[in-house]
């Protein structure tokens, strides 16, 4: 399938913070497109990757999203000069804009985690604050040796948990490790970062998208249905409280999941000696 690259909707700039760009069948790249300022993050660049996340959503044939950065940094954390204000938002009151604000930072992460199919990150630079959120809400990180990681909002006096990262990031790499990184605000570089969980490969810079791309290409290879319901129960699975209710959400997903076909076509096809046609590719 021929590249198909576009801008996601997100302003009347001449370079658009959000590109979108499909370099494969089944495989939607989603580009954070402020390189000059290391794709920090302000009201232009959450609208556009909220646009390009409802974009997927509505495209039957995505089966994988990679996420990454234009030029050398992934995120860089907050623009410095300045967020704006959210798409929509006209009250003029300090509080009930500065809580919208903190409502579009946070919907942008939620987006992800809720997003029906995968997301994988690919890390080529800084990810900082609201840019090591973005990360943490991918389900796979593979990243380059130039990728660092760095809670930040501790560092300019806010709370360290923010965006998600108090509750992603214990259930990543542990909880004292967590706390380290949230109270200290200190970076985290790529070797550090593959060796306690927080990535999960660490790939020459040359070779990072590929790799990001390579593994994309290796779930949108499987049933859609089981994706999308591995990824459902996977999130939901970090907030059931026991085994045995564990268990009991996987059992109904199984059963569900003989019901589409998938698991007879999968063995007709491996005795046929070809690849399975599964019942989400016939949409």
């Amino acid at each position: 399938m021929p590249s198909d690259n576009h801008a996601a909707p997100s302003g009347n700039h001449a370079e658009p913070a959000v590109l979108v760009e499909h370099p494969a069948e089944g495989i939607t790249v989603l580009r954070l497109n402020r390189p000059r300022r290391l794709n920090a993050i302000n009201s232009e660049l959450i609208d556009g990757l909220l646009d390009a996340v409802a974009e997927v959503r509505r495209d039957r044939r995505c089966r994988a999203v990679v996420l990454t950065g234009s030029g050398r940094g992934f995120c860089a954390g907050a623009d410095l000069a300045g967020y704006g204000v959210p798409r929509g938002f006209d009250d003029p009151r300090e509080l009930q804009r500065n809580y919208a604000v903190q409502e579009h930072l946070s919907a942008a992460v939620t987006s992800l985690t809720s997003l029906q199919v995968p997301v994988v990150a690919a890390v080529n630079g800084p990810a900082a604050g609201g840019g090591m959120a973005l990360a943490a809400a991918a389900d796979i990180r593979v990243v380059s040796p130039d990728a660092t990681f760095t809670v930040a909002f501790v560092k300019v006096g806010l709370s360290g948990c923010d965006l998600g990262l108090s509750w992603l990031l214990p259930r990543m790499i542990g909880a004292g490790r967590a706390y380290e990184l949230m109270l200290t605000g200190r970076t985290v570089e790529a070797e550090e970062a593959g060796r306690i969980g927080l990535a999960n490969r660490v790939v020459a810079a040359d070779q990072l998208l590929d790799e990001a791309l390579r593994t994309a290409g290796l779930i949108a290879a499987n049933s859609p249905w089981g994706v999308r319901m591995t990824k459902q129960v996977m999130w939901s699975q970090l907030e059931v409280g026991s085994l045995r209710a564990g268990m009991e959400l996987e059992n109904r997903t199984q059963v569900l999941s003989t019901y589409t076909g998938d698991v007879t076509e999968a063995m007709r096809a491996f005795q046929e000696k070809r690849a399975p046609q599964w019942a989400g590719d016939q949409s």
